[in-house]
């Protein structure tokens, strides 16, 4: 499997749900764990640069390595609830798909 079909499956599966769990989770999640604003503000990068790329792969590699250095590589904090590790699981698989 080509990667660009790869991240695109990804981003088919996921896209919807991670558009509606990162506002919240930031919102519900953001006083405790700050560093969720900065996952916040990378999402909707991505999410800008996906959707004007069109069909193509966006350049994201720049936003992939903050994410992974802000997350701690998608580790999931021990006091969060099931949609925030959702979201950790979820751009995860998201990265992986692109480096792909």
């Amino acid at each position: 499997m080509d990667s660009k079909r790869a991240f695109n499956e990804v981003k088919a599966e996921h896209f919807k749900t991670l558009k509606q769990y990162v506002p919240i989770v930031a919102r519900v999640h953001g006083k405790n764990h700050p560093e969720f604003h900065e996952v916040h503000s990378l999402f909707d990068a991505i999410n800008k640069k996906v959707k004007e790329s069109g069909a193509e792969v966006p350049e994201l590699n720049e936003e992939f390595a903050k994410l992974r250095k802000i997350t701690n590589n998608y580790t999931i904090p021990g006091d969060v609830c099931e949609s925030y590790e959702a979201v950790y699981k979820m751009l995860s698989e998201l990265d992986k798909a692109y480096q792909a």
